[in-house]
This record gives structure tokens, C-alpha cells and sequence, in this order.
């Protein structure tokens, strides 16, 4: 009997501590951190759009998304192959949720250069093709190896988007 009623106890405190749950942090960077789907357009030293979706790539996906340090003050921009193949490190600031390269910085996917400038993110500014609310992202990129801008009357381009929703309606 006195087996019976410690192996019942062991089992009524193993299922009671399986129970607990454990609190899941999110990274350093998490408020401009996402999965974003975007549009490209070619712009001129002011902003003003020169060639809109200037390689017919309609939208598109790309990421943003911590270090491996895990701070609040860098994250990556990643295309993902989609546009220029371009990975490249940025300066974040979580409070204002801005972000930006310190001048040309090195493109982890292949060697060129690359200035991202004006990187935002707004909350709920984007209605996304369902009609529902997302947050928005906004930045200009531009590279070295980019031949054309001379030759166009661009600058650099304009990447901006909504946050993924994962709704089909979206896509």
C-alpha cells in the first residue's frame, strides 16, 4: 500500500511540474525584426520614383532579423536572392524603429557594396490586399556594382512593403 501511494505521489508531482510553462523571450531587435513583402522602385536623388518595379519582380520577399549578438542596436537586411542578392548588416534603433548602414557596408552574399538609408518601420501604416492593417517597412538601398543609375536618371531604390501575414488574401 505504502508503494502504491508513492508511486501516485510521484506521479501526481511529475504531472504538476510538467505543467509549468517556461517564458520565450524574443530577440534584441524584435520590434523591426520580419518577414516583409515589398515592392522595388527606382528613385532620384529626391525620392521622387524614376522606374517603377524597374525589373517587373512585383513583390517580393525579404527579412529582417537580429544578430547573432543579439543586440538591440544592429540587425540584418536580407533580400533573400529576390532582388540583388544582398544580405547586408545595419544600424537599428529599436525605440525610434529606424535603421541604416554606417555608409557603404560590406553585402554578405557576394562582394559589393551596399548604402541602405532612411529605414523605417511604422505601425499598423500598411493595408494589406485583405484590407487589413500592418506594419509598414520603408528604406533606399543602393550598390556599387549598380551600372545603370547614370544611364536610367535614378539614384538609388526605394524597397517598401507590409509585414507578412501569412493569410492567403495577402500573398
Amino acid at each position: 500500500m505504502k508503494r502504491a501511494i508513492y508511486v501516485l505521489m510521484m506521479v501526481a508531482g511529475l504531472a504538476l511540474t510538467s505543467c509549468e510553462k517556461d517564458e520565450v523571450g524574443g530577440t534584441a531587435t524584435q520590434s523591426l525584426a520580419g518577414e516583409w513583402v515589398v515592392t522595388v522602385d527606382a528613385v532620384d536623388a529626391n525620392g521622387e520614383t524614376v522606374i517603377e518595379d524597374p525589373f517587373d519582380s512585383g513583390h517580393i520577399m525579404m527579412n529582417t532579423y537580429n544578430t547573432a549578438a543579439n543586440t538591440a542596436t544592429e540587425m540584418w537586411v536580407d533580400d533573400l536572392t529576390n532582388f540583388w542578392e544582398f544580405k547586408v548588416k545595419v544600424k537599428a534603433d529599436t525605440q525610434t524603429l529606424t535603421f541604416a548602414t554606417e555608409g557603404a557596408a560590406q553585402n554578405a552574399v557576394y562582394d559589393c557594396k551596399v548604402t541602405i538609408d532612411g529605414g523605417k518601420v511604422l505601425l499598423k501604416a500598411a493595408t494589406t490586399p485583405s484590407g487589413m492593417p500592418a506594419d509598414s517597412i520603408v528604406f533606399y538601398v543602393g550598390f556599387d556594382d549598380d551600372d545603370n543609375p547614370a544611364a536610367y536618371g535614378y539614384a538609388k531604390y526605394k524597397v517598401s512593403g507590409y509585414r507578412y501575414t501569412g493569410l492567403a488574401a495577402d500573398n
